[in-house]
């Protein structure tokens, strides 16, 4: 599709579903709450009340007040689940958060490797996650260059990574599409991962130079890997795109770690942030009890 087609149709379309969502939302109650940040559960997180289906979780998650669904998977759901999803979205004008590109190098050399076949391989799942986006109505999708190549000097590696990206960038950016670079915390989760650190991520996109690559800043990763969380926020703040959360120790809903979430937010939300913040966590207790218990927990952090 021809670029002035693709935005002429995105445009038609956004029309069309915002005179869908503002019928949906007349004919359904208004939500228990009006949170001031577009705070993305996932699918899962609300299966005790809402069952499997996820339209159905997606229900229950604007009822109770969330404007936005982020689903990793994506990607890998069938077209058909895709359009359901992007339907029921559209009903209550909620936004669509980041789903995974391309398949991640969790053991081996992938982007930082500078291998040709290994660049081109990423380079075909980013073109495959274009027409998924284009069906949820995604504008963001999370990239993550994969595991150090141990024989390669870093600043090797690094400009391996900086010229792959840009050639992604050169993908996404006719569609307005952005892919967000998140950094992996290495003493937790994520051991011998390439992009652990803000500043690495920020120096990247920088030097990738393009509105399609900016940064997903996952304060649960940063609280782990360097901390200093609103000071890194102001450093990057003109490369950040996307938040993550989740609390440390632990990686369930705030409250339950070290981070001072109202803080956070506080911050970003007078910074004039309007994007959204993924909840990549899971709950601290089991049931319709430990739902409750993040739905409470996301009140109290926004009530600042």
């Amino acid at each position: 599709m021809r670029r002035r087609d693709f935005v002429g149709a995105g445009i038609a379309a956004g029309a069309m579903l915002t005179g869908v969502g503002a019928l949906a939302r007349a004919a359904r109650p208004a939500a228990l709450r009006a949170f001031k940040l577009r705070y993305a559960p996932h699918l899962g997180m609300f299966r005790a009340h809402a069952g499997d289906d996820a339209v159905a979780q997606i229900d229950f998650m604007a009822d109770q007040g969330f404007t936005a669904l982020e689903d990793n998977g994506m990607k890998g759901r069938p077209v058909a689940e895709q359009e359901r999803i992007a339907g029921a979205l559209a009903r209550h004008a909620m936004a669509m958060g980041v789903f995974v590109a391309h398949t991640i190098g969790w053991s081996e050399p992938n982007l930082a490797s500078g291998d040709p076949a290994k660049r081109e391989e990423f380079l075909r799942e980013v073109r495959e996650s274009i027409d998924v986006a284009k069906r949820v109505r995604a504008a963001w999708m999370t990239v993550v260059p994969g595991h150090v190549d141990r024989r390669l000097e870093m600043s090797y590696q690094t400009a391996n990574v900086v010229e792959t990206l840009k050639r992604a960038a050169g993908l996404l950016e006719p569609y307005g599409l952005v892919m967000v670079l998140e950094p992996l915390n290495t003493l937790r989760d994520h051991p011998g991962q390439f992009l652990t650190r803000i500043p690495q991520a920020y120096l990247i996109c920088k030097a990738v130079a393009s509105p399609a690559s900016k940064i997903l800043f996952d304060l649960y990763h940063q609280q782990i890997t360097e901390g200093n969380l609103i000071p890194n926020i102001d450093a990057a703040w003109d490369e950040i795109a996307y938040f993550q959360v989740g609390d440390n120790p632990g990686r369930k809903e705030p409250g339950t770690g070290e981070v001072n979430y109202r803080n956070v937010f506080r911050h970003i939300h007078g910074k004039g942030y309007a994007g959204i913040v993924g909840m990549e966590h899971g709950n601290s207790r089991a049931g319709r009890e430990g739902e409750q218990a993040v739905i409470a927990a996301y009140a109290a952090a926004d009530g600042f």
